[in-house]
Formats: C-alpha cells, sequence, structure tokens
C-alpha cells in the first residue's frame, strides 16, 4: 500500500496533464521511497521505466532495449539491443512525438558511472528533439552529492534542462503514524526512533501485534533482513566500509567533536574529515552548531540517520548475545532498559518538528528552531537547552525542554529553564514550552495556568499529529 508523499504526486500528475515536455530530478538517500513514488504516478500510464546497473556500458544498453521494447510489445521475453545509446534516445524520440510519454532512469548514477557521456546524450536529446516532445523524463538517484553536482549542479550538461526536483526526504512523526494507526503513542514513537521514518524500514519491520516481538523477530535475529542493513549499505556506497563503520561506532559510543572521532577511531584529522564529509553526503551524520551561532569550535557530529543510530547503540554491544540466540531471554536487560535514555534526542527532535509543524499555535513567528549550548559563567559550566526558537524578527524567543521519562514534571523544570534562557540572552522575552513523555506534577499544571509556560505531553503530540486513536 501507498502511503504520504500527496503533495509530490500530486505536482507530478498536474505537470503530466500539461502535455509539455518535464525533466524531472527525483533524488533523496536509499530506502527513503523514491522509487514506490516513481511507481505510483506510473500507474495507468504508458511508460518505459529503466533501472540502471551496477555493470559495464554494453549491460546497460542492453537493459535499456529490453525497456523500450517492453514498452511496445508487453509480456516479450526476449528483446533486440540497440547498437548505440543515440539509437536507443532515438527510438524514444519517435515513440514521444504524439503521444504522452514517461520515460524513467532510476538509479541514473549508475549509468553515467558505466556510460560517461549520458548527459551529455541527454543534454542533445533534450534540446535538439524532446522539449517539442510530449515526453516525461524522470532522472532518480540516490546518491545524494552526485545528484546535487554532476545533475543539478552548474557544471552539469544537464543544468537548466530539468523543469522540477524533489527531494524526498524521510516521513516526519506526523506522516509516519499511518503505517500503524494501532500502535500507543509510545510505540509509535519508538517506531519512529528505530527506523527514522523510512517506509522501507518500517515495511521490514513487519510489526504486527507487537513491536517488541517485531524487533526480536525482524532486527535482533542473524538470519533478519534488517541485521545486517548497516552494513550492507556501506558496502554498496563505500569503498573503506570498515573504516567508515570506526567513525560511525565512536560516533555512537559518545564522540561528537571532529578531533574525538579521529582520535577514537585512530585516524589522522585532516583523513578522518574526508569521511566525516562522505558520511553527511549519505545524510548518515549531520553537523550542528549552537542554534542562532556560526560554524566553529562548538559544531558536533551526530547520527541522523535513526536505523543506524539505533543498530549501533544496541546491536554491536550485544553481536555475542544475539548470534548466541540468547538476545529474547536477556532483552529486557541488553536494550529495553536502555530505550528512555536512546529516545531523549528522538524525543528532542519530535518536539521540534511539532512546533514547525503546528506553528500557527505558536505565540511569536519562527524564523528557525533548534538546541543551543553554551557556558554558563555562574555556575562555569556548559549547559545545553534542548528547544530555541529563533523569531523572524524582535526579541521574543521560544525556550523549550524535552524530558522522555516516565515520572512527571514539576516546577524545577521551569525554573531551570529561566535561568537558563538568562544565559542565552540577557534581554529578551521568552515563552516556555516543556514536554514529557510521562506528564506533569499538579503544582506545575496550576502554574501553567497563568503562566508563560505550555505543557505538552507524548500523548498530545500523537494525538495532534496523528488524530483520535482508533477503538
Amino acid at each position: 500500500m501507498f502511503y504520504c508523499r500527496e503533495k509530490e504526486l500530486l505536482s507530478m500528475e498536474q505537470r503530466y496533464k500539461k502535455g509539455h515536455f518535464e525533466c524531472i530530478i527525483i533524488y533523496g538517500r536509499r530506502r527513503v521511497g523514491k522509487t514506490s513514488l516513481i511507481n505510483e504516478f506510473c500507474k495507468d500510464k504508458p511508460v518505459i521505466y529503466f533501472s540502471a546497473l551496477n555493470a559495464s556500458s554494453r549491460e546497460n544498453l542492453e537493459a535499456l532495449s529490453k525497456a523500450i521494447y517492453t514498452c511496445q510489445n508487453p509480456g516479450a521475453v526476449n528483446a533486440p539491443t540497440y547498437h548505440s545509446y543515440a539509437d536507443a534516445l532515438d527510438a524514444i524520440s519517435e515513440l514521444a512525438v504524439n503521444k504522452r510519454l514517461v520515460f524513467v532512469i532510476d538509479e541514473y548514477p549508475y549509468l553515467t558511472k558505466a556510460e560517461e557521456s549520458i548527459s551529455s546524450r541527454l543534454q542533445h536529446e533534450i534540446d535538439h528533439k524532446w522539449q517539442n516532445s510530449q515526453l516525461f523524463l524522470i532522472l532518480c538517484g540516490s546518491s545524494m552529492s552526485f545528484m546535487e553536482y554532476q545533475v543539478l549542479g552548474y557544471e552539469s550538461p544537464l543544468y537548466g534542462r530539468r523543469t522540477a526536483q524533489f527531494k524526498i526526504s524521510a516521513l516526519n512523526y506526523r506522516e509516519m503514524t499511518v503505517f500503524h494507526p494501532e500502535l500507543s503513542a509510545e510505540d509509535q514513537a519508538l517506531l519512529y526512533g528505530i527506523t527514522g521514518g523510512i517506509p522501507h524500514y518500517i515495511n521490514k519491520l513487519e510489526v504486527e501485534d507487537s513491536l517488541e516481538e517485531a524487533l526480536l523477530e525482524n532486527l535482533f535475529d542473524p538470519s533478519a533482513y534488517l541485521f545486517e542493513e548497516p552494513e550492507n549499505l556501506l558496502k554498496q556506497e563505500l569503498r573503506e566500509p570498515a573504516i567508515y563503520n570506526s567513525v560511525i561506532s565512536s560516533i555512537a559510543g559518545g564522540a561528537s567533536r571532529a578531533n574525538e572521532i579521529a582520535t577514537k577511531s585512530g585516524l589522522e584529522s585532516g583523513i578522518c574529515a574526508k569521511y566525516l564529509k562522505v558520511l553527511l553526503d549519505l545524510g548518515i551524520l549531520r553537523k550542528e552548531f549552537p542554534i542562532g551561532e556560526k560554524p566553529g569550535k562548538k559544531t558536533i557530529y551526530q547520527i541522523d540517520d535513526n536505523f543506524f543510530r539505533f543498530w549501533y547503540r544496541f546491536v554491536p554491544h550485544n553481536m555475542s548475545i544475539i548470534n548466541a540466540g540468547r538476545i529474547r531471554s536477556v532483552y529486557k536487560q541488553a536494550v529495553k532498559c536502555n530505550l528512555s535514555d536512546y529516545m531523549g534526542i528522538i524525543f528532542e527532535k519530535m518536539c521540534r518538528d511539532y512546533l514547525l509543524l503546528y506553528e500557527q499555535d505558536l505565540p511569536i513567528v519562527l524564523n528557525d528552531v533548534g538546541q543551543w549550548w553554551g557556558n554558563d559563567a555562574q555556575s562555569r559550566k556548559e549547559i545545553q537547552i534542548d528547544i530555541v526558537g529563533i523569531p523572524l524578527e524582535g526579541n521574543e524567543y521560544l525556550i523549550g525542554s524535552c524530558k522522555y521519562r516516565n515520572e512527571k514534571i514539576g516546577v524545577d523544570e521551569l525554573e531551570l529553564l529561566r535561568r537558563y534562557a538568562s544565559v542565552f540572552r540577557k534581554n529578551g522575552v521568552f515563552h516556555y514550552y516543556i514536554f514529557s513523555k510521562g506528564g506533569f506534577t499538579q503544582s506545575l499544571l496550576d502554574l501553567a495556568e497563568n503562566s508563560e509556560v505550555t505543557l505538552l505531553t507524548l500523548e498530545d503530540i500523537y494525538t495532534r499529529c496523528a488524530g483520535p486513536r482508533p477503538a
């Protein structure tokens, strides 16, 4: 079943109905749902669907020839191979003269690797033949840096030829609740914390009655698809997966600054920086610095991909137990008791996203929202504020705290936020938000009725995002 991506699908359908030539660029990290989006769009449309191979130029030409032949002869098994890519593209030109035709090249980076001249050939076809045709061209790729620089970039032969581009991102918490609306608010949050909103991982986890049971069967099992997924992706994408694995493991183990990561990985700083950049380009890592400040000495690295973060947090550490078939008997001690701590950062992101999704309810118009950290001169310690909302203009700010704990949060948390806010800005007007999984004490609830603080529970976020839970 196809979920979400309604905005992208609607835009593509509107362009299709116009009948003009289109060159649509679709890109995003692997497993995010690009191919599913394209397949949904192509339903009931005449289409040449060519998925490029990580193989030779000749093998790709054979696959392209078969895709063209199959479009004209549905169900055919054997297909003649064109003499060249120029001949194959000419055949597509003839097919699109008098009818609307979708031509998809999936995994486009593979094709350019095999046939370096393909982008120039496509440019020639677009400029001299396709511009006045009814062809609907889709170029899709998972290599983020390649698609941004080698397809959309200024020096690409295809620069200026695209008519639209869609960068497909992971689903946010609100969007992914449609997959399993029967789950509780806590399990929905955990499912997001495990999969990061990647549809492929949500489906492969195969949640039925119990999220815990799904984890034991479909992740913490050496025979399961998800068990080796991060390592397989690194092997597929990178030449030195062992070194990248070491870098990610260092960050998962607590290293966050570039010099710490290099030391823990056993790499020189300059060499480590190159590996970090590649992981940033792949969307596995992200760089963070205090909101409102420029990148500098305070810059830290975190694992941005929730599935990688979950896997590196719980699988390598428990590998012996898993391989011995003992994970089910010790799951409570090895995994479950650590989930609240793991979910802390995930919950912070959920809360920041919530504010942006429902910003019409906020007291100020936000320019950006993030976290902030800095030195408190009074205590001589570094403090961290989970949520800081920067206004579009003026000196009013949102200051927020996120607590993924079962106990109720009391007045002392609001007092702490007020003190931290004064460290962040000496002169400012502050609106306080406290998010709590476990709820709030009665004294804080009473105070909130006549105060500048807004209180929201995990259940509140779920209800707002997903609507009333099915009976």
